[in-house]
């Protein structure tokens, strides 16, 4: 087994504006905690030789993470290093129209570790493409993040998507959802 760190949206912008004024501040603290989590498994993932694999969402010109703009840029703690891949996406599924499969097959990767935002789109809808695609995956409990949608909190958001997502399998490959603590690479 071969596994890859992937680290998905995690850009400057990608949770400006997702939430009220009063719960912004919140988003904005957890949001840093948990891209500390994922520099840190960054950090041992390069020390154990592992795959690097930064998905990084392109927007429209209106968009919060337009192309080219400060919202756009991945975030400093977890910049790109030499070795690591960068694949640039449009939609919410990091393999739909991407050379990501691609990339991780040259790699002989069979094993995803998945952190990044945001949990109930990007990271929801990669997850379970991944494991259709054959790729055993494993999501760090406290290493993804969204913003606040209606009447659901973040936390909730996140409680409910690592509920759903422990255990989803198809065929041979399946999901697991472990803290960051726990994960060894």
């Amino acid at each position: 087994m071969t596994k890859a760190l992937l680290i998905i949206d995690v850009q400057n912008a990608i949770l400006s504006g997702k939430g009220t004024p009063e719960r912004q501040p919140h988003i904005d603290a957890a949001l840093n905690e948990t891209v500390e989590r994922l520099r840190i498994l960054q950090r041992e993932a390069r020390r154990a030789g592992i795959p690097v694999v930064l998905v990084q969402h392109d927007g429209a010109p209106d968009h919060r993470l337009a192309v080219g703009t400060h919202g756009w840029a991945i975030r400093e703690e977890i910049a790109p290093g030499p070795s690591d891949v960068v694949v640039h996406k449009t939609s919410c599924d990091s393999f739909f129209e991407t050379d990501l499969a691609e990339r991780l097959q040259e790699r002989s990767v069979t094993h995803l570790v998945v952190g990044g935002c945001m949990t109930q789109f990007c990271v929801d809808t990669t997850v379970r493409r991944a494991v259709s695609l054959g790729f055993d995956v494993t999501l760090v409990a406290d290493g993804h993040m969204t913003g606040d949608t209606g009447s659901l909190s973040f936390p909730e958001i996140i409680a409910h998507h690592n509920g759903t997502l422990d255990g989803f399998d198809a065929g041979r490959a399946q999901v697991e959802v472990r803290p960051a603590a726990e994960i060894a690479f």
